[in-house]
């Protein structure tokens, strides 16, 4: 196989935003006087999009949430994170120009349990929008990381817009979890993980290369990590 694109996820491979994520949801459950530690958010809840944490987080709390509540508890939430992230540089140190080089050099996209509001918002101040092909969000897919369907959609849409048919093993996943490699690895793509959310240790079996954030990244290895599928 020859590698033809990569897909990124978003938040805590881009954007060091998982802090601000969990601040988020804390002052929304304060609300619901519902405790969610960081300890929780990160062995529990990082892995999904905002309506299916606040869903997981209410089922483990014996609250019996609507979907009609959640979607509300969602909507307040984008309202917190807006607030905290606003004016706000959240980029990984290194992410951007790791971003750059790799659209220079072949179709990118992004596959991401986010809001695209919120995605594209933080392309859009760091100047990176018009390196992605294609986005997938959280809204675009009926199912949410672990499941494949965001990496399975990301690889339609980066097809549809070269003009030309993309299997998955001619893509690369760049991810920093393992709900993120599992997603991408049911989807057919290889995959990498950065260790800016959780250990090497945490990541390793999951991953066919792990490095320490895309500061590191080197399309040379991740192009042979495809000749070797």
């Amino acid at each position: 196989m020859t590698l033809r694109a990569i897909v990124f996820d978003f938040d805590g491979v881009i954007s060091n935003s998982e802090p601000l994520h969990l601040a988020a949801y804390q002052r929304v459950l304060a609300a619901e006087r519902v405790a969610l530690t960081e300890r929780d958010y990160y062995a529990r809840y990082l892995g999904f999009d905002d309506a299916g944490a606040f869903a997981a987080i209410g089922a483990d709390n014996d609250r019996a949430w609507t979907p009609q509540h959640i979607a509300a508890l969602v909507a307040r939430k984008a309202i917190e994170f807006e607030a905290l992230e606003r004016d706000t540089s959240v980029l990984f140190p290194g992410a951007a120009d790791a971003v750059r080089r790799a659209a220079r050099a072949l179709p990118i996209a992004i596959a991401s349990g986010a809001r695209g509001e919120e995605i594209r918002r933080v392309l859009a101040r760091e100047h990176l929008d018009a390196c992605f092909t294609a986005i997938v969000a959280a809204e675009d897919t009926p199912r949410s990381k672990p499941a494949p369907d965001p990496y399975l959609h990301a690889v339609s849409r980066l097809a549809a817009a070269m003009g030309e048919p993309l299997a998955p093993a001619d893509c690369v996943a760049i991810e920093d979890s393992r709900w993120g490699l599992e997603s991408a690895r049911a989807a057919g793509l290889r995959t990498i993980a950065v260790t800016n959310t959780y250990e090497r240790s945490a990541l390793d079996g999951d991953a066919d290369l792990v490095i320490p954030s895309l500061a590191a990244m080197d399309l040379d290895v991740i192009a042979a990590l495809c000749r070797e599928s």
